[in-house]
């Protein structure tokens, strides 16, 4: 299954045969979209897209690495990433399921607690 990039352009182009704007506006309102989902992110705000998934800036504090090629430890600083959770909805039309089927999944809990 090769999968092809999607591109800002490929989504203006979308916008622009589905929504009829013009390219220049079609552009304008992608690039709209994702600074603004870019600005939330950067605030460390969480982007919740319903039926898509959401998008969420995660704290990891200071931990001790180790370089691999000699084995010296190294202090790794504290950082934000950025993490995408799929919604269930999105889960099953990947996998090639019909949503309304599927039940709500419950989050698996670490540990293997019940």
């Amino acid at each position: 299954m090769a999968g092809r990039t999607v591109t800002r352009a490929d989504l203006c182009e979308a916008v622009y045969q589905k929504v009829g704007l013009s390219r220049t506006e079609s552009a304008a309102l992608v690039e709209m979209v994702l600074g603004e989902i870019g600005d939330c992110l950067e605030r460390g705000e969480t982007v919740k897209l319903s039926s898509f998934g959401s998008f969420v800036v995660r704290e990891k504090g200071q931990r001790v690495g180790r370089n691999p090629k000699s084995g010296q430890e190294v202090p790794i600083p504290p950082r934000r990433v950025m993490v995408f959770k799929p919604s269930n909805i999105l889960k099953s039309r990947i996998n090639g399921g019909d949503a309304a089927d599927e039940p709500e999944a419950k989050p698996a809990r670490k540990n293997g607690a019940a």
